[in-house]
């Protein structure tokens, strides 16, 4: 318990202590996200927040488990270094799509075959049990892949990354202290701390954002963390608080970078356009367009992404099925009304300009 709780104090005093600096630097080296037409802000705003994100995380988390025994904690490292310094180039020399992705392999890759963090059972989703070896491994790596470029999507405005990767990591936290999993708590609870100091500068109005080097790290760790907790929740629950809906609940606490990937894919390929080109439909888009400020969308978003946790938590005994049943439909509704607000809001803004030009 001492460990977890000066990996929290660790964390958050390094993270809290270095974006000054780092807002100094940013300014003087011109380092800023600059405004344009597919970006909610207005000014420039400097883009190297994910450094102290990294610096609190990386620090708490190798100093406090130091002599635990969690194999995987090395190779947890190497992948978080691989994905730090893609994420730090692309903020300051800008990458291709394709060798961030190579380089999410890389670390997914290493993750995995390396450190052993697969998914080698879905709990009885679907009827599916045990998943063989190299199943587990592709589904896995898919996985990591998804949550991280999920994550990084919805890093569109104030405060929104920062308190829905703080929400998942403290919900991860408790579920393994829960399970004796004190690494892992560690890491969760690091991260958390980390993620809440950021907040201080990057809830609206921001003065730094977090950029590619905090979203691209912050994703990897949420799906090492969303990856345990499935294996953990069929393989070992304890006796206290048995819990064996790990895959629905796991949707649950990363619903939001999740539906709305899933969401902008969809809306995407109707529209015939590439998935993958960037544009103003995310589901923070919706919520501003409909006249909500940066900090209202954050805290909308917020009360969601709780609401859903509770309710996957309050039907965890229903199974895995039906519990990823009730949250699609949820989902559904939620995004339906969405674009319903987008779409009201388009046409009362359209009726405007009527009335005034008569």
């Amino acid at each position: 318990m001492v460990n977890i709780v000066l990996s929290c104090i660790t964390a958050f005093v390094i993270t809290f202590v270095a974006i000054p600096s780092i807002i100094k630097i940013s300014i003087i080296k011109n380092l800023f996200d600059e405004p344009n037409g597919r970006k909610a802000h207005k000014s420039n705003i400097p883009t190297l927040g994910g450094l102290a994100i990294f610096a609190g995380v990386v620090f708490a988390f190798t100093f406090w488990t130091a002599g635990m025994e969690y194999k995987p904690i090395q190779f947890i490292i190497a992948s978080v270094l691989i994905m730090f310094f893609i994420g730090i180039k692309d903020d300051i020399v800008e990458l291709t799509a394709v060798k961030k992705f190579y380089g999410q392999l890389l670390a997914a890759a290493i993750i995995v075959l390396f450190g052993k963090v697969r998914i080698s059972t879905l709990c009885g989703l679907f009827g599916i049990y045990d998943i063989p070896y190299f199943p587990s491994v592709v589904l896995s790596v898919f996985t990591i892949l998804v949550i991280i470029n999920a994550y990084n999507l919805i890093d569109g405005i104030d405060g929104l990354a920062g308190g829905i990767g703080a929400i998942a990591s403290f919900t991860f936290g408790l579920w393994f202290y829960n399970y004796n999993q004190i690494a892992l708590c560690i890491l969760s609870f690091a991260l958390f701390s980390s993620l809440l100091a950021f907040l201080v500068y990057n809830f609206s109005p921001a003065n730094i954002f977090m950029g590619d080097t905090g979203s691209l790290v912050v994703g990897l760790i949420l799906s090492i963390l969303a990856i345990n907790f499935i294996q953990l929740s069929f393989i070992s629950p304890p006796d206290a608080f048995p819990f064996r809906t790990g895959p629905a609940m796991a949707i649950a606490i990363l619903i939001i970078p999740i539906a709305d990937t899933l969401r902008i894919f969809i809306v995407r390929l109707m529209n015939k356009k590439s998935p993958f080109v960037a544009d103003k439909n995310h589901i923070h888009h919706c919520l501003l367009n409909a006249g909500l400020t940066h900090r209202e969308v954050s805290l909308t978003l917020y009360i969601i992404n709780i609401i859903f946790i509770v309710v996957a938590l309050a039907l965890r005994d229903l199974g895995n099925l039906t519990v990823l049943v009730i949250i699609s439909i949820l989902v559904s509704i939620m995004l339906a009304m969405l674009s319903g607000m987008k779409y009201f809001f388009r046409e009362r803004t359209y009726s405007s300009h009527i009335k005034m030009a008569k």
